[in-house]
């Protein structure tokens, strides 16, 4: 029996997180999950698809934009499930076993949001995140997303939008989204430059704003300008 799992990466100019991201990876191949390793970049200039192909990684090409590229990763995704994950996204020790429980249950799960970082701060953005996930079913891309083919065409997959892709999924995965007992680690930089409360209030005014109609094209203009 192959093994289940497609990961795909999208990347650009990833390269000093993509190495620990993968490392992550590596118990899942070791316990037979793991088919194979998608990167789907967006334009990189740096040593991004060099990583890649040393680890064997199916790279494809495209336009920069998260929601284009998770679709153009999917497409190439062989597996029975897909595992959508940040290059600066690192899996905690043991992730397998209980990503291994979970593919019997056949809904789509999510991971609980961790920091890279200390101070109460990068402990209180978290703790937000998992609140939100499991009050409202709404976690973000950084929280990864694992989905049965079968599931993700049949919603009709990520939606080739410029900003509020992983929130789109989420909506119309709703209730189906389960939580796995699993941290994944993300990067806190874009925080720790922008100030926590300040990007913290931001991602929420933009959130707010896309769920009363804003179109994400408009979103991702004032997002960027800031």
């Amino acid at each position: 029996m192959r093994a289940p799992i497609s990961i795909v990466i999208p990347t650009l100019n990833a390269a000093g997180e993509l190495p620990a991201c993968l490392a992550t990876l590596m118990e899942g191949i070791d316990a037979g999950l793991i088919r194979e390793l998608i990167v789907s970049d967006g334009g990189s200039d740096d040593a991004t698809l060099t990583i890649a192909a040393e680890v064997g990684a199916t790279v494809v090409t495209g336009a920069t934009g998260r929601g284009a590229q998770l679709i153009k990763g999917a497409e190439a995704a062989a597996g029975d499930w897909i595992l959508f994950l940040h290059a600066d996204s690192q899996l905690s020790e043991g992730w397998s076993d209980v990503v291994a429980a979970h593919l019997a249950g056949g809904a789509a799960g999510y991971f609980d949001l961790g920091f890279r970082a200390g101070g109460v701060m990068s402990r209180v953005v978290a703790g937000w995140a998992n609140l939100r996930s499991r009050l409202f079913w709404l976690p973000y891309g950084d929280q990864g997303l694992l989905i049965s083919r079968t599931r993700y065409d049949a919603i009709g997959g990520y939606q080739d939008i410029p900003l509020m892709e992983d929130v789109a999924m989420a909506r119309a995965l709703g209730r189906d989204l389960v939580r796995m007992d699993v941290v994944i680690a993300t990067s806190a930089e874009r925080y720790q430059k922008g100030g926590w409360l300040r990007r913290g209030s931001r991602n929420l005014w933009t959130l707010a704003r896309y769920f009363m109609g804003v179109p994400p094209e408009t979103l991702a203009k004032a997002y960027r300008k800031r």
